[in-house]
């Protein structure tokens, strides 16, 4: 695929003229999808209607008993086609992620996300499932075997709209169900375009996308035909999806809000945690579930952290995606940016100290939020409490282990944390008193194909990667006999 230009023709329909797609509607409407970095155009979006939905959801069901009929070796070899083709089109897949997401191309970014969909299709092909020997006493044998759920639905954000889909899309096409995803509609194109590109390796109807607001996707969820709905998104939106699921008993994973809280621990070397300290915050310009949203620094190494973290932050380039220099980008769209604005804002005049950044452009026509560091902020401040999701780190002081460790514990939420020590035993320590599907030692935020993830408290539930992930997308039989 020469460039992004093609691909975008490719699963851009014209007014009048089928959606080649999801291949639901003679006709389709479309809307106008614009660069957050820029403003400008970047092409047209479908707006697909409940009927078209209908439409994808019966070429699921059909195609479904014939998908699951392949051996698990016919559809890991398929997933590692798929791979294939991701990858031949990288570097577009790539452009278009970067002009309607915002992230930059270079860093962890797009050209990692596009890579990471094909790493990830991999991994999920080549995990084992292996028969379950239950009980084998002379007198008992049952097995435990996982079969397919059925039609699957995706519903799909837009902070890692391409990656995050593979996340639910390979291990439930590698257990033999069908998927109908939805793109976020803020990043539609990219989740439209890697669709498509994937499609090129599967048979008719085994994945196909509907494209719309948040009304299609509670269409989407209210449908029988769904054995299982994934779902990464708000904590309220994972409420909507349980209230109008409930009635048809779907199975759900529900990969929710986080406020990932970090803990320094006074052993550590500044100048050496900073850097991690940073990734683990402003990855993808701080729009990540499991981003480090709030950091607990003791204050015998307070200042020295802050300042050690000031100094790596001020040198990260922000700007338009497309520029190779750049690491951060712009927040996706104006209601994130407004957010993060008004957090900082409030933090301002409650009197914390501003380190870094702070003073956006507000007339500016990108969504540019600059990189911002605050400091001697009470620890139940608005910008502490709730999730920023964007480039804005407070960093509260603590002097007292088990009082931080309360606070980090007191929100609602429990995707993710992490603990900070040169001593691997004493951060263990302190990373089991934490209320969070992960915890990280170290670092913030990794994921590993192999490595279960999954919230607690809403955070959602749900394990996703790894055996459990497929587990996740079938269903068990017992084999008794």
């Amino acid at each position: 695929m020469e460039n992004y230009q093609t691909l975008l023709a490719a699963v851009t329909p014209t007014e009048g003229h089928a959606d080649e797609v999801s291949a639901t509607a003679p006709a389709v409407a479309t809307r106008e999808v614009f660069d957050p970095a820029t403003g400008a155009s970047i092409g047209l979006a479908p707006v697909h209607t409940t009927a078209d939905l209908d439409a994808a959801v019966e070429r699921a069901v059909a195609a479904q008993p014939a998908w699951a009929a392949r051996s698990d070796d016919e559809r890991r070899a398929t997933l590692h086609r798929v791979a294939d083709a991701i990858e031949a089109a990288a570097e577009p897949l790539a452009e278009l992620l970067s002009r309607e997401q915002g992230k930059p191309l270079n860093g962890p970014n797009a050209r990692f996300e596009v890579q990471a969909c094909a790493n990830w299709l991999r991994a999920t092909a080549e995990t084992p499932l292996p028969t379950e020997v239950v009980v084998d006493d002379g007198e008992t044998y049952a097995e435990l075997h996982y079969r397919p759920v059925g039609v699957v639905g995706v519903i799909s954000p837009w902070n890692w709209p391409m990656m995050i889909a593979i996340w639910q899309i390979g291990p439930a096409l590698r257990m033999g169900n069908t998927v109908v995803a939805k793109p976020s509609e803020y990043t539609t194109l990219s989740g439209l375009a890697l669709i498509a590109v994937m499609n090129q390796e599967l048979p008719d109807g085994v994945l196909g996308v509907v494209a719309g607001a948040g009304d299609l996707g509670a269409a989407l969820v209210a449908r029988p035909e769904f054995g299982k709905i994934m779902f990464t998104g708000s904590t309220a939106t994972g409420r909507r999806i349980i209230e109008s699921s409930a009635g048809n008993l779907t199975r759900l994973t529900l990969e929710l809000g986080g406020n990932d809280a970090g803990i320094v621990l006074p052993d550590v070397d500044p100048a050496a945690i900073a850097e991690g300290l940073f990734w683990g915050a402003f990855i993808n310009t701080g729009q990540t579930c499991a981003a480090m949203k709030r950091l607990y620094v003791h204050d015998s190494v307070y200042d020295e952290v802050c300042e050690a973290l000031r100094t790596v932050a001020a040198q990260m380039p922000m700007g338009v995606g497309l520029d190779e220099r750049n690491v951060l980008g712009p927040l996706q769209n104006r209601m994130q940016f407004d957010v993060v604005d008004r957090l900082v804002e409030t933090a301002k005049a409650g009197g914390a100290r501003v380190l870094l950044g702070g003073e956006p452009d507000r007339a500016a026509v990108g969504n540019f939020y600059p990189t911002t560091l605050v400091a001697d902020i009470d620890p139940h401040d608005p910008l502490v409490q709730e999730e920023q999701f964007g480039p804005a780190l407070p960093i509260i002081r603590y002097t007292d282990l088990d009082e931080a460790i309360a606070l980090a514990n007191e929100v609602e939420v429990g995707l993710g944390a992490s603990v900070w020590s040169a001593d691997r035993d004493r951060a263990r320590e302190v990373a089991v008193r934490l209320e969070a599907g992960t915890v990280w030692i170290n670092s913030h935020g990794g994921v590993h194909p192999m490595i279960p993830f999954g919230g607690v408290k809403q955070s959602g539930y749900g394990l996703e990667f790894g055996v459990e992930g497929l587990k996740s997308v079938s269903v068990p039989q017992v084999l008794n006999g």
